[in-house]
């Protein structure tokens, strides 16, 4: 039996302060699944990869994007890479755990897979 997902990474939130966690905080849980996105106009990160959580608007329907934070800058360069070159339907990223009473950078951790090329 051939494995669908593999094991790639584990690592914490970074930026959450900055950016929409708070205004999704309630819908984030264990589980929860996230996009991985390459930003290539951050001026902080050349590799910057974003983690955004997408939100199905219940009145109209409509998905509305909440960027969460990033990367950690000294983690994302292989995940950089593999998005500039069109594979972004091969990660999976899910929170791990969740804990609000943490400092910011400690409060979302994410569990990275590469999924199996059907």
């Amino acid at each position: 039996m051939e494995t669908k997902k593999l094991f790639f990474k584990e690592c914490h939130l970074a930026g959450r302060q900055y950016h929409d966690a708070n205004e999704v905080w309630e819908e984030l849980h264990v589980g929860t699944c996230l996009e991985l996105k390459r930003d290539l106009d951050n001026r902080y990160d050349k590799n910057a990869v974003a983690v955004v959580y997408t939100n199905v608007d219940d009145t109209t329907g409509d998905p509305e994007d909440y960027l969460l934070g990033y990367i950690p800058a000294n983690e994302n360069e292989e995940i950089a890479q593999l998005l500039e070159m069109g594979w972004d339907k091969i990660f999976e990223c899910r929170i791990s755990k969740i804990n609000p009473d943490a400092n910011y950078e400690n409060q979302i951790r994410l569990t990275i897979k590469i999924l199996r090329n059907e």
